[in-house]
């Protein structure tokens, strides 16, 4: 599948969260969302992504928006990263590759003899659904936060 682009809906999804609860893009309507696609949790670029989402949360919620992080790993892994990184907010387990594969970010070419987990993206979608920035990195970079937030302050 393609990556997402500008403009198109958001598909829906279910993650199951660290607290084995799922959510939903539903739980964010009326909210502006960044959807964080990260490869494996306590990698280092993933650390930095994650924190520096953490970092900028309180910008983002001047602007109407939450931040969803999102890996292949369990939601016990995930649990555990979030707490030892003070991520205040949600992580969402994809193991299933569902909603990474609906993206269009599903990394499928052998990587050091892995596949099959996220590539390094970001979403901003607005608070009807529809995308408004979409970013795939070549893995080693960060998504722009700078766009990101430019983004959300245009909407």
């Amino acid at each position: 599948m393609s990556v997402l682009k500008i403009g198109q809906k958001a598909p829906d999804f279910k993650l199951i969260g660290t607290d084995l609860e799922p959510i939903k893009l539903g739980d964010y309507k009326g909210k502006n969302l960044i959807l964080h696609f990260f490869p494996l949790a306590f990698t280092s670029v993933c650390t930095a992504q994650m924190c520096m989402s953490r970092d900028a949360e309180s910008d983002y919620s001047k602007l109407n928006a939450e931040v969803l992080g999102v890996s292949v790993d369990s939601p016990f892994v995930l649990d555990k990263f979030g707490k030892e990184n003070n991520l205040n907010f949600k992580l969402g387990s994809d193991f299933n590759r569902t909603v990474s594969n609906n993206y269009g970010v599903l990394f499928e070419d052998d990587f050091a003899g892995m596949t099959h987990f996220s590539k390094r993206s970001a979403f901003v979608i607005d608070n009807k659904g529809v995308v408004q920035y979409a970013e795939v990195t070549d893995g080693k970079s960060l998504p722009n936060f700078e766009k990101i937030s430019e983004t959300l302050s245009a909407i």
